[in-house]
């Protein structure tokens, strides 16, 4: 049985709370053993904006770090995933390529929801233990 991670973030608009979720995020996708890692993610916000955003970034940024050109430019969220997981940038140039297939591929198990969503989801799950009609 592996250790889970539970990561929480609060801060005000404008302080960079998207930008380090999204390299999170890329940095458990670029790690994981899983045939389809972004299924394992449970990843909460607030609004629909939000989770928008959140897919688009990750998306967008998976299609940069896919892109031959990475090898050559400088960016900084590649640059920083890079160095945060001690890999060499063609190892996550290669492994980005699959997991933005991946995704694409199965964009409906790519889940990033509201509270709101989630609490329904879970409620409608145990609806008949929790005795609701």
């Amino acid at each position: 049985m592996s250790a889970s991670t539970f990561n929480i973030y609060n801060a005000s608009a404008g302080s960079g709370k998207t930008f380090t979720l999204v390299k999170d995020y890329l940095k458990i996708v670029l790690t994981s053993k899983e045939f389809l890692p972004h299924r394992q993610i449970l990843a909460i916000t607030f609004t629909n904006k939000a989770v928008d955003e959140m897919k688009t970034r990750i998306v967008e940024a998976l299609m940069t770090f896919s892109a031959p050109s990475i090898l050559t430019q400088n960016d900084d969220l590649f640059g920083q995933v890079v160095k945060e997981l001690g890999s060499s940038p063609k190892e996550i140039h290669l492994k980005s390529k699959k997991i933005l297939s991946k995704i694409l591929h199965n964009y409906a198990a790519f889940d990033i929801s509201t509270i709101d969503k989630f609490t329904q989801k879970l409620i409608r799950t145990f609806a008949f233990d929790l005795k609701l009609p």
